[in-house]
């Protein structure tokens, strides 16, 4: 049974992102659990921000999961990413993840590697760029192994990176590591800009999505859009998927509004 998610932000400097609620993590899980998600995906600046006992008992208290925690923020903030020409920001970049990692780990949460892959350039070439990509993803997935969960990697629209934009592309970077603990988040919005056909898309990756980025054909909450859910939803159930469907919106026209447009589409798409 596919389940309901909500983003939380607490990144600074991120506001206006598309991320739902911003006010405070006390604040978006109680909103959450009153709409009536199943899951809240919070996007840190460090583990550090995240009091971990308060937040089990939030998840306790209001009968919520952790679906999953973001790594963005080192990008944001810091500006690092695991294609740097330079080593050190490499490491950095790596260091940053791992500490993510460790944060969701204890509740069965896997970090989502995005904005953090980098890109390729005249400094660092296509095949230079994802020779880093795969070597810090198989570090990084045999790291979160100890957890039991996966490594999220997410296949960005070409306007964000040039590495990974399609979930065919996304198999084959998996297919090329040494560890088989990387799975694919398959974000809607992405999606409809790379993927001539979304649901097609899907049924190819199959087995291999480990997440889905719940949202419309304009980074809107889904249903504020043009998107067709029909098919994608069809796909979804026949590879059998399970996880979260996690709103990374915009909070358009407001927090609220976002939220229960979300949870309302949802719940029209797969029941609940």
């Amino acid at each position: 049974m596919i389940k309901s998610s909500v983003t939380i932000s607490l990144v600074e400097q991120a506001r206006g992102g598309p991320f739902v609620f911003w006010d405070g993590l006390e604040d978006g899980c109680r909103r959450a659990a009153e709409l009536g998600f199943d899951a809240v995906e919070v996007f840190a600046p460090s583990p550090a921000a995240v009091d971990s006992r308060l937040l089990q008992s939030l998840l306790d208290d209001l009968n919520l999961k952790l679906a999953a925690v973001g790594t963005g923020a080192g990008w944001v903030i810091h500006h690092w990413q695991l294609c740097s020409e330079n080593a050190d920001e490499r490491q950095q970049a790596r260091d940053f993840i791992r500490s993510i990692i460790d944060m969701g780990g204890p509740f069965g949460a896997p970090a989502i590697i995005g904005s953090m892959q980098g890109r390729w350039d005249a400094a660092v070439p296509r095949d230079a760029a994802l020779d880093h990509l795969r070597h810090a993803l198989d570090d990084l997935g045999h790291h979160a192994g100890q957890y039991q969960i996966p490594l999220i990697y997410e296949p960005l629209n070409r306007y964000e990176t040039n590495l990974v934009c399609t979930m065919a592309d996304g198999v084959d970077l998996l297919q090329s590591l040494a560890t088989d603990n990387v799975k694919l988040l398959a974000d809607l919005f992405h999606m409809h800009i790379e993927e001539a056909d979304m649901s097609a898309a899907i049924r190819t990756a199959a087995d291999a999505i480990g997440h889905v980025h719940f949202v419309d054909s304009n980074r809107q909450a889904a249903g504020r859009g043009h998107m067709q859910y029909g098919p994608i939803v069809a796909a979804l159930r026949e590879i059998g998927y399970s996880g979260y469907a996690s709103a990374e919106v915009l909070p358009l026209p407001d927090s609220e509004t976002a939220a229960r447009q979300t949870i309302e589409t949802f719940r029209e798409c797969f029941g609940g």
